[in-house]
């Protein structure tokens, strides 16, 4: 696929996806979201893809918010649009896959770069990342999930501080509040991302799909995540990946999975 705003790469039954404005780093504007929705659908269609790892071209930003020069002149409803669409057609899209994906953050992760990176289901973030929500410093507030996601990951107090005082946070600090996984350096963010995707592949996919679909149960409105859970759990008893995974414990080997 070839893309304006992205670059792709297949390797090994992992997916990349590089955003690509580094003179705008990578700042979100409609066609990246549109063209962000149609790599991911690519990748959710393709029985090779088996995790996707997201990041931002260059080290200095992963995305460093949305592209203000396109909203600045919106009415109430035109802003009310542009949430709804973009949790539609990318941010909720992203929680939602089936395919686990990886936030590689490398440098400045602000606005909807955080939102995007929060909307993944594992994040690596670089030592010299930034990561912060600065909406109320223009008079608005997070629109694509922040002020959701963040409080689920970080707890109320703590979300409530970043997105009031606008301020940016180190990747020290969001290890430490449980807002990214990892920490590594520069040079070795991506190798981090690869080794946290190779042992997902490694693992069944119908089970990983269904563990993603009962841990997102848990922050879904009138839905019983642990009703969730006992469905998800027994219909993978009618799987091959459980029928594979149980005979290779059984036979003290490795099993091999195909996602059926």
């Amino acid at each position: 696929m070839t893309f304006e705003n992205l670059l792709t790469a297949s390797e090994n039954n992992v997916f990349i996806i590089t955003i690509n404005r580094p003179d705008k780093l990578n700042a979100l504007n409609k066609k990246t979201i549109e063209e962000l929705s149609q790599a991911l659908l690519f990748a959710e269609g393709d029985i090779n893809i088996r995790a996707i790892v997201l990041t931002g071209s260059g080290q200095k930003a992963f995305v460093a918010g949305a592209d203000i020069s396109e909203f600045a002149n919106f009415s109430i409803e035109q802003g009310k649009a542009l949430s709804a669409e973009g949790h539609d057609k990318l941010f909720n899209l992203v929680q939602n896959l089936k395919t686990p994906v990886i936030a590689a953050i490398n440098g400045f992760a602000l606005g909807g770069g955080l939102e995007l990176a929060m909307s993944c289901h594992i994040r690596v973030a670089s030592d010299n990342a930034k990561m912060g929500l600065p909406e109320v410093s223009l008079g608005v507030i997070p629109g694509y999930g922040g002020t959701q996601r963040l409080a689920q990951l970080v707890g109320k107090g703590k979300a409530l501080e970043m997105i009031m005082t606008a301020d940016m946070i180190s990747a020290a600090d969001a290890l430490t509040w449980g807002l990214v996984n990892y920490v590594t350096t520069p040079e070795t963010l991506l190798a981090k991302c690869n080794e946290l995707a190779v042992k997902i592949i490694s693992r069944s996919p119908v089970a990983v799909a269904a563990a993603i679909r009962a841990v997102n149960a848990n922050y879904a409105d009138g839905v019983n995540g642990f009703a969730i859970e006992i469905d998800e759990f027994g219909t993978c008893f009618g799987t091959e990946d459980f029928k594979e995974g149980t005979t290779a414990f059984l036979e003290k080997r490795k099993a091999v999975f195909t996602g059926k």
